[in-house]
């Protein structure tokens, strides 16, 4: 499996240029997928050295025999812990494409497309215990309602909650089209394929606990980025792309802006981009899956 068959690597020139290869560095690929951003790193290299990380064994058929990468099969929350492993303190570059690959999206058995019929799986890492027929057949209404409402951003949250509980009630819900006949008495015509991408979307968040995780890189990012260290983040979902506006704005989750005693903003970071960067036409010609992603970049300041 090659590197384009896996995935297509999304505003690659942009991210690689926001990094700021330093030949000598050491740099994160947070989301290795089909190496395509890894690639391009580990060909501004020289005495410097790269580190992947992807929670899903597939990946390994594109890992690179380079003496300058090392991989690392775990999601990309406990950089931390793998970083002290391999006695490196401090890192020049990190970056992170949180989108889905192509490979999870084409591949039926991974149950993350409503364009196939499969197993309502969703799991990136097919070792986790919770997967997308879990949370449809045990969560109460109330829970179902937040997944809905926060992670799908949908209207009538209540409404979609209702009908999965009042669904399995009359049949069990084990695969996508299962999950599509029961939501289909509510889908508006001419928004369907809409409607379902954010379903899918707020289940495969919460089975992946993937916001969560998103916050546990970004604060260890920042402790271990060196001064002028680059933090390169592309995401694809306004929950994404809000939570990590905040943090490179205040270095905190939150987003509360802090100032000092003569009203500067103190914050961890600078902002390279003040607006983020988007793809050009004839990325989005070649890669329609771009649409919808945005990146931003922001450097640790020397303290």
């Amino acid at each position: 499996m090659g590197t384009t068959d896996y995935h297509i690597p999304v505003l690659l020139q942009e991210s690689i240029a926001g990094l700021a290869v330093d030949p000598k560095g050491v740099y994160l690929d947070l989301t290795y997928g089909g190496g395509g951003h890894s690639h391009e790193i580990l060909q501004l290299l020289d005495t410097g050295s790269l580190i992947g990380f992807d929670q899903d064994p597939d990946v390994k058929d594109n890992l690179p025999q380079d003496p300058h990468f090392h991989f690392v099969q775990h999601n990309f929350r406990f950089l931390g812990r793998f970083l002290d492993y391999l006695g490196i303190s401090q890192v020049d570059g990190i970056l992170a494409d949180l989108g889905v690959s192509s490979h999870h999206l084409d591949a039926p058995e991974r149950g993350f497309s409503f364009r196939f019929d499969a197993p309502l799986d969703m799991r990136m890492n097919q070792k986790a215990p919770l997967m997308a027929q879990d949370i449809v057949s045990q969560y109460s209404q109330d829970e179902l309602f937040r997944i809905f409402r926060d992670y799908g951003e949908l209207d009538r949250p209540g409404v979609w909650a209702t009908r999965v509980v009042k669904s399995r009630e009359e049949q069990e819900i084990r695969s996508t089209s299962d999950l599509v006949e029961c939501f289909r008495p509510l889908l508006k015509r001419g928004r369907e394929n809409k409607e379902l991408a954010k379903l899918f979307q707020a289940l495969r968040i919460e089975v992946n606990k993937e916001l969560d995780g998103l916050g546990e890189m970004l604060e260890q990012a920042l402790e271990y980025l060196k001064p002028e260290g680059r933090l390169v983040v592309i995401s694809y979902h306004s929950l994404e792309d809000r939570l990590v506006k905040n943090f490179m704005r205040s270095g905190r989750l939150d987003g509360k802006i802090e100032k000092d005693f003569y009203g500067k903003v103190m914050s961890p970071f600078k902002l390279i981009n003040r607006k983020i960067i988007l793809p050009q036409a004839d990325e989005l010609e070649r890669n329609p899956r771009s649409r919808s992603a945005k990146m931003r970049i922001a450097e640790k300041i020397a303290e």
